[in-house]
């Protein structure tokens, strides 16, 4: 597998993917990384990615854990700054833990598979400043030594400044300083016979040496011994907490998932900077890549590329620097990196989960074996025969080179009729022409080629599927100014077969030529098609926004008919205070036919006359006509005259059983009930207002209030103005079985 990984050039990805990575664990494991051992693992590290890609976290402030592991584990003491940071590193992975808990399935699973650490952690801050100190209160023994220090100190600095007061003529400076972990006071060198001491040292110049007074060795003494006790309790609270460390049987797991973690984000941050996209793995041997690019080389032409049981080999021809190899490596990184869970260099992918990933590219000569090129091709040849299988993809560059071209097309054939027969998939480039014939009517093998510009002599690096390549030599040579007769020469030597072949494949290109076109103009007006749709989609969206519109006009005119009707009719209930009560009724039943919606209905029998009674079913009663003007009548109902059409009114029936006898006075009849529930007080008094009006002019009575039982508010409002009102002669509850308490039944005078 590594001369594979070497020979598509991964470890430049492995490179990328370390640069990204956050953590020197991650970049470790980056620079070995390694494809999955199953599609399973594979798939499970893409969905891990993708969930990275989406939620960009960082695992900043974690550092490498395992040195500081190591050593405890072997029962040294970490000193109290390398425990300080191990802590640090230690918190920031439980916190990206916790953050990362409820992102993703994925990311879940890993982030639950970090420690709380908590033991360790609460020792550390119980037992270290942020400084990596030992505190006081890590122990009892610890703070009762420090406890003594102190004030031991201050002695001894007390003493030293007095005895530099007593003697001022003797000391060179006024300072106190330590030489040897004890307090000295610096004295010239002429007068240290006046001051009984200890001479710990001296200056450079020797003109000056610092002397430990015999009033202050005692002090000195017993400081150092309170020194020495506190080194030894600030050791053994160290031991403790390193021996704590290196028991905590969370930290190989954390530092795992912390890796995991890295290697998942420096993917995704990999697959966002190169624009990569997550492709589709199967094990049925479908490899299906899309715009696929070479991810390592600067602006790279796109190509689709596909293998699937019907071509199941890819036999690519063209002129050399063509971009062939380029190609293979193409689809051997696309496979590689999707199968370590990283996302590929294309619009879109398919690719299959190989068992084995054979390829052979560039020269393998070995001088140590003494193999020419040819021999070590021979070999990875007969390697990939012995141990392909119908899951394995096979990549080889320049098949059959480094022999004579007879034998080695033969040679050629005959491997791709081995694979053919083992159903291998495979991409394969070479030169040699009788392979494009072989291609061309072998079932399972399609023939592909680079295209060559040759009006600019250069390749255009774009695959064309289904057609063989032409080398070009004549015709560069062509261009290039090459002697003519030496052209007819070759040309001789190539022979009658020779030639045609080359006709030929000039021919398909020309027809390859058209073809493009073709599909180019297609696609214009495909293009084209598509622009038209989005504009009348646009259209249409205009016209939908312009129907919002009208239905919005129409219903703020409707509103302000409804005004209008509403303030027409308050001032026709105002006019009625001073006016009779037929006229106003006459007028709002008037202004309720003009604003009500016309509706359908039944065309009236004819034989209407002045005196014949009708059926006027708008209003719920009979009436008489008075007078016929074209399409309206006059009616007389009751005490009230109005116009109504024609069309809305229908010729009474007479009952068969019986005749009406002597004159019959016609009213209009308006609802019985009136329904008042949802309405507000204010609301409820206005309409039982205007109904009590309309029931008196149409001598209707009893009617119905219905105000229903609720809080009892809107009945005792009704009840109150019931009772003010002189229209009302008598008011009470429905029956039981009617309503009850609910209705209120109101008697008018008449």
């Amino acid at each position: 597998m590594q001369g594979v990984l070497e020979a598509l050039d991964f470890d430049r990805i492995r490179e990328a993917l370390a640069e990204r990575a956050s953590t020197f664990m991650g970049r470790e494991a980056l620079l070995a990384l390694q494809p999955r051992a199953t599609l399973e693992e594979a798939q499970a590290q893409q969905a891990t990615v993708a969930e990275a890609l989406a939620y960009p976290y960082r695992l900043g402030g974690i550092s490498d854990l395992r040195p500081a592991l190591v050593a405890a584990r072997e029962g040294l003491r970490l000193e109290g700054l390398q425990l300080r940071e191990v802590a640090a590193s230690l918190e920031a992975a439980v916190a990206l833990k916790h953050e990362l808990l409820e992102i993703g399935e994925h990311l879940k699973a890993l982030a639950a598979r970090i420690g709380e650490h908590t033991y360790f952690l609460r020792r550390i801050r119980e037992c270290l400043d942020q400084a990596g100190h030992v505190r006081d209160e890590a122990t009892p023994r610890l703070r009762e030594i420090r406890r003594r220090v102190n004030p031991l100190r201050e002695q001894i600095q007390d003493r030293l400044h007095q005895l530099m007061d007593r003697q001022p003529e003797a000391i060179q400076e006024r300072f106190i300083t330590l030489r040897r972990e004890r307090y000295v006071i610096p004295v010239k060198a002429s007068f240290q016979h006046k001051i009984p001491g200890i001479i710990l040292d001296q200056s450079d110049s020797g003109l000056t040496v610092y002397m430990e007074p015999s009033a202050v060795v005692p002090l000195n003494n017993q400081l150092a011994s309170l020194r020495l006790e506190e080194e030894a309790e600030v050791n053994r609270v160290l031991f403790e907490l390193s021996a704590i460390l290196g028991g905590d049987l969370e930290l190989d797991e954390t530092l795992h998932a912390l890796t995991e973690l890295d290697i998942a984000r420096a993917a995704a941050s990999l697959a966002e900077d190169w624009s990569l996209a997550r492709p589709q793995l199967n094990q049925e041997g479908h490899y299906l890549l899309k715009s696929a690019r070479h991810p390592l080389i600067k602006n790279p032409v796109s190509n689709d590329l596909a293998l699937s049981a019907e071509g199941r080999i890819l036999l690519v021809t063209g002129p050399n620097m063509g971009g062939k190899t380029a190609l293979l490596k193409t689809l051997g990184l696309a496979v590689l990196m999707a199968q370590c869970g990283l996302f590929v260099a294309a619009e879109a992918a398919e690719l299959a989960f190989p068992d084995r990933l054979f390829v052979d590219i560039g020269d393998q000569q070995s001088l140590q074996e003494s193999l020419s090129t040819f021999a070590a091709h021979v070999l990875k040849l007969k390697e990939v025969l012995e141990a392909a299988t119908p899951h394995s993809l096979v990549l080889i560059d320049e098949l059959g080179s480094g022999t004579d071209p007879e034998e080695g097309a033969a040679l050629a054939q005959a491997f791709v009729e081995g694979l053919l027969q083992k159903g291998v998939r495979g991409l394969i480039t070479t030169h040699l022409s009788p392979l494009k014939a072989f291609a061309q009517d072998t079932p399972g093998v399609q023939n592909a080629s680079m295209r060559f510009d040759l009006e600019h002599l250069r390749p255009t690096y774009e695959l064309v599927v289904g057609a063989p390549g032409r080398s070009y030599a004549l015709s560069i040579a062509r261009r290039l100014g090459f002697p003519q007769a030496q052209l007819e020469r070759a040309e001789a030597l190539l022979g009658p077969e020779g030639g045609r072949l080359e006709r030929l494949l000039a021919a398909l290109e020309v027809e390859r030529e058209r073809l493009r076109e073709a599909r180019q103009v297609a696609e214009h007006q495909q293009h084209r098609v598509k622009g038209l749709e989005q504009e009348l989609t646009r259209q249409l969206a205009e016209l939908t926004q312009n129907k919002e519109r009208l239905l919005e006009e129409a219903r703020a005119q409707a509103e302000q008919v409804v005004r209008e009707a509403q303030e027409r009719i308050r001032q026709t209930r105002e006019r009625s205070k001073t006016q009779g009560q037929g006229q106003v009724m006459q007028e709002l039943i008037q202004l309720r036919s003009r604003y009500q919606r016309p509706e359908k209905t039944a065309t009236p029998r004819p034989g209407l006359q002045p005196g014949s009674v009708v059926e006027v079913p708008e209003y719920g009663g009979q009436g008489t006509i008075v007078e016929l003007r074209g399409q309206e009548a006059v009616l007389q109902m009751g005490a009230v005259r109005l116009t109504v059409p024609i069309a809305r009114l229908q010729p009474r029936e007479e009952p068969k059983s019986r005749k009406s006898e002597g004159r019959v006075q016609h009213k209009a009849k308006i609802a019985s009930e009136l329904n008042l529930r949802g309405l507000t007080v204010e609301e409820a008094l206005l309409a039982v207002d205007d109904y009590l009006a309309e029931a008196k002019a149409t001598a209707t009575t009893p009617v119905r209030l219905l105000h229903g039982k609720g809080t009892g508010a809107l009945r005792n409002a009704l009840r109150d103005s019931l009772k003010r009102d002189r229209r009302v002669e008598t008011f009470h509850d429905a029956v039981p079985y009617e309503g009850g308490h609910g209705v209120t039944v109101v008697h008018l005078r008449i």
